[in-house]
């Protein structure tokens, strides 16, 4: 999946165009109008209806939010566009999701699946790369934070930590969060979340 919407022949990418579809069921199933999930999520009423029509490919940014408002993981939301989960998850059948203004991949190595509460994302942040998230998509959700490569810099709440390969930090999700790569090389880490 791409940042932009488009794959390098210019058709569309087929899970951003599910991705789409999915954002506009989600707001339908609530009975929302744009207007109202643009008060409710920060976003303007414009990009949410060219998200929603697969003009746009949505940012981490944007996906952090809907995700919030929908009261869902980003890892849950892409997993509703995937076909059914398998219990073993092959390397080329994960879900790699790009925003490449943001310097920031997420591959999906374990997704959600029913009756599983936790899932693990892989993470890569390019030097200089930082994402601020705004509020949790489900309150009180734990997180691992492992790094496997490189720097990384973290703000949970008001607490603030740099991170180096090997470390993991552990916590409860209440808040805000910034992730951020130092540099001066890229930093690759790994997330466990688990459900409350």
């Amino acid at each position: 999946m791409r940042g932009d919407g488009e794959g390098r022949d210019g058709h569309r990418d087929p899970v951003d165009v599910r991705l789409a579809a999915r954002l506009a069921e989600l707001r339908a199933e609530r009975g929302w109008s744009l207007d109202e999930l643009a008060q409710r999520s920060d976003i303007s009423r414009s990009t949410l209806s060219r998200a929603e029509r697969g003009e746009i490919s949505p940012t981490t940014s944007l996906l952090g939010k809907l995700c919030a408002v929908h009261g869902r993981t980003m890892s849950q939301l892409l997993s509703e566009v995937e076909a059914e989960p398998a219990q073993v998850v092959r390397a080329d059948s994960q879900t790699v999701w790009t925003d490449p203004d943001a310097g920031f991949v997420r591959r999906s190595v374990s997704p959600p699946q029913a009756g599983l509460r936790a899932e693990i994302v892989e993470g890569r942040l390019a030097a200089g790369a930082d994402l601020a998230y705004e509020r949790p998509p489900v309150p009180g959700m734990e997180q691992h934070v492992w790094v496997l490569e490189g720097t990384l810099g973290i703000t949970v709440g008001d607490e603030s930590h740099v991170l180096q390969k090997g470390d993991c930090l552990r916590f409860r999700l209440w808040g805000p969060t910034r992730f951020r790569c130092p540099g001066p090389e890229p930093v690759r880490y790994a997330v466990v979340v688990v459900l409350p």
